[in-house]
């Protein structure tokens, strides 16, 4: 995980790996990964960035893909100053209180994993061949020898979504097949009650993990129920593409990002989790009992021959899921190949989390501000020396926000990195600050927008403009200070060495339209090692979102609303919508000398909806527009992809209500109208025919009355 910044189970090492993979949870991942502890807080309901890469592919054939984002928040979450795994007896904890003993990292508590330990598995799992050691909840395909990370329950970290309870609550479902949204959406935690067999005297016990067996066989516990976390289901939608064994971006050169609304429940100590699951389509992953459902209390078992054309011959050919098999591709013939399978790796789940952070309470002014997070990414080191971390970058590097929108800039590091990793200042530390970059020595052709913003410094430019003359974001000059020299303006420091790893200006508001590129100082190395980023102000909101299959709504309030009907769009669009005043749009207009036919006045703000080709080729989508005047016999929607915007086209429109509806299949700018009655048009029509009329009429008359005499003359 990117941002948040994963920590891949570490803590502050300064060795190249992590020292014990085992601290707090079970990640899968490469030793060398991860970030060394940075705490952070976040305000409730502000806009926040988490990047990440995964080493399989999402949104291609070659796997089954899923991605699923979680947080929770409790008192005794925290990172730990050690990075030894927390205990279970309880006797090698400070007062015999392992939850408390705060030199241990823990997220999940006590309690919950040896309620884990002691319940039954669910036996009706598909575990291919693998051999569980015990039957209770730790013992899991992937975690045969029930092998403990933290406290951690290893049944609940690779089953989604799981059947107990669980202390996560769901952000995001990602997946390659939308079709079991509904399933993920109903059956999380978020929306749904879960059920356990409390205990009174657990020790020695097998908990059982349904009711009968709970409250029958001689009443060992009570079937409990556990609420609904209360709190709007996950999203849940197509995931984003990414390449196998490639840790890098997506599509487009641009991270794969999931844009995340912090929940309006405060929490001082919270952690962030993401899980990864691949799976093959050898056999079919959503392999459970009902396969076998005559056999109860035996494991899910799955017909491997079925997808080979092998006349009942699979299993003499080796075709038989297993540990490393050896398969007979030539029926008569004598050669045989090994296959390289791990049967407890085939479905495998990957996963990091974060380390911990804040979640606050807004003051009292900033109550209804929208807040957008612009932090800082990465680690010292170059991109071979901190693979499959990343280097430093600015969280998101592309910002664009509305003239009132507030910038919390904040961001933390480490003084532990490896010593002999790239980069400037004292050896393994890591410093960021914030300042505008200098303006470039030549001029460059202005965009064809209709919208005109100032430029404040250059991305092409690597020096930065003296504070004194700096107008970055309008800012005080106090706060551009802060910002350059990290709150120490004392001494010679250009490298910031005496600085903090951790800085935090707080909610600003940004109230003056423009473009405004930055930089930081010291990480700025021009290469592949380039910090810069880049904001734009507008004075009206881009809205940003992501439909897939299963349909949706991007709005602009007050404005404009585009409703996508399920089964509509074939992939995950990326949308932007976006509005500016009718008086400004026409000033663009005249600029261009450019304008709408027979327009008699506006009836609607402009509208920008991208992408601009078509996106919906089989059905219509609907496009509804808020008219600010309907004083009009005659109200239609105009729509132009025409980057010189010259060129209008008329679309069918309903008006309803004060909002024309259009049904549309592409992106655009949009504009209701008023037109002129037809029997205004008429009316002009005939004026201006009988006009022609009678001025051919006249020079058809002075025309023969001044050429006759001429004519005359010629012939004698």
């Amino acid at each position: 995980m990117s941002y948040f910044g994963g920590s891949n189970n570490r803590l502050a090492e300064s060795s190249v790996a992590r020292n014990n993979a085992n601290r707090l949870f079970d990640s899968q991942n490469n030793e060398k990964g991860g970030y060394n502890s940075r705490r952070l807080y976040y305000y409730t309901g502000s806009k926040l960035m988490i990047e990440w890469t995964n080493q399989h592919s999402c949104q291609h054939p070659n796997n089954n893909c899923e991605l699923v984002l979680q947080y929770m928040c409790h008192d005794l979450i925290r990172d730990g100053t050690s990075v030894k795994t927390i205990p279970t007896n309880t006797r090698k904890c400070k007062g015999g209180d392992c939850d408390r003993d705060f030199q241990y990292g823990m997220h999940e508590n006590y309690t919950y994993y040896q309620t884990c330990a002691q319940r039954e598995r669910n036996k009706g799992l598909f575990f291919a061949d693998q051999k569980l050691k015990k039957d209770t909840a730790i013992y899991t395909r992937q975690n045969p020898d029930g092998t403990r990370r933290g406290y951690e329950c290893p049944e609940e970290r690779d089953y989604y979504p799981y059947w107990h309870p669980s202390p996560w609550i769901d952000i995001a479902v990602m997946t390659n097949n939308v079709s079991r949204c509904s399933y993920y959406t109903q059956n999380s935690q978020n929306v749904k009650s879960k059920w356990s067999c409390n205990v009174t005297q657990p020790k020695n016990i097998v908990i059982p993990n349904n009711k009968e067996e709970c409250e029958t066989n001689g009443k060992i516990g009570v079937w409990t129920e556990y609420p609904a976390h209360a709190v709007a289901a996950p999203i849940c939608r197509e995931a984003q593409f990414s390449w196998d064994n490639y840790l890098g971006n997506g599509l487009n050169g641009k991270s794969n990002v999931f844009n995340w609304t912090i929940p309006e429940t405060p929490g001082e100590h919270c952690v962030l989790r993401i899980r990864y699951n691949i799976s093959t389509t050898d056999y079919d992953w959503w392999a459970d009992h009902t396969l076998n459902p005559d056999k109860k209390g035996e494991p899910s078992k799955v017909n491997l021959s079925k997808e080979y054309p092998l006349n009942g011959k699979a299993k003499e050919q080796g075709y038989v899921f297993k540990q490393n098999p050896v398969v007979k591709i030539f029926e008569d013939v004598d050669f045989d190949l090994r296959l390289a399978i791990n049967t407890a790796q085939f479905g495998r789940i990957f996963q990091d989390r974060s380390h911990t952070f804040s979640i606050k309470k807004r003051p009292q002014d900033l109550k209804d501000a929208v807040i957008h997070n612009l932090n800082v990414r990465g680690k010292r080191g170059n991109i071979v020396q901190v693979y499959p971390a990343v280097e430093y970058d600015f969280v998101p590097n592309l910002l664009n926000i509305a003239t009132g929108d507030y910038i919390h800039f904040q961001w933390n590091g480490s003084n532990t990195n490896n010593k002999n990793f790239e980069g400037n200042g004292i050896a393994g530390t890591d410093r960021n600050n914030v300042v505008m970059l200098a303006e470039s020595d030549f001029s460059e052709k202005s965009k064809n927008v209709p919208y005109k913003l100032l430029s404040f410094g250059h991305y092409g430019t690597n020096y930065p403009t003296k504070i004194t003359n700096s107008s970055f974001l309008e800012l005080s000059k106090d706060d551009i200070t802060k910002l350059a020299h990290l709150g120490n303006t004392k001494g010679n420091d250009p490298l910031l060495n005496k600085a903090d790893t951790y800085f935090d200006l707080g909610p600003r508001k940004i109230t003056k339209q423009g473009k405004y590129h930055f930089m930081c100082t010291r990480n700025n190395d021009f290469s592949n090692r380039d910090q810069k980023g880049k904001i734009v102000v507008r004075d009206f909101p881009i809205v940003y979102k992501m439909i897939g299959l299963q349909g949706g709504t991007i709005a602009i309030q007050s404005k404009a609303a585009l409703y996508i009907p399920p089964n509509t769009l074939d992939k995950l669009l990326s949308l932007q919508m976006a509005s500016w005043r009718s008086d400004e749009g026409n000033d663009w207009l005249k600029e261009k000398r450019k304008r709408l036919p027979i327009v008699e006045g506006f009836a609607s703000d402009f509208i920008l909806l991208l992408p601009v080709e078509n996106f919906a080729a089989e059905s219509p989508v609907r496009l509804s527009i808020n008219l600010t005047d309907t004083d009009s016999d005659i109200i239609s929607v105009y729509r132009t992809g025409d980057k010189e915007y010259g060129v209008w086209q008329r679309i069918v429109t309903e008006i309803e209500n004060g909002v024309a509806h259009s049904d549309i299949k592409q992106g655009g700018v949009y504009i209701a109208v008023k037109e002129k009655s037809l029997d205004m048009i008429t009316n002009v029509i005939i004026i201006v025919i009988m006009f022609t009329i009678g001025l051919i009429a006249v020079l058809v008359y002075f025309y023969y009355k001044k050429s006759h005499p001429w004519l005359y003359a010629k012939n004698a």
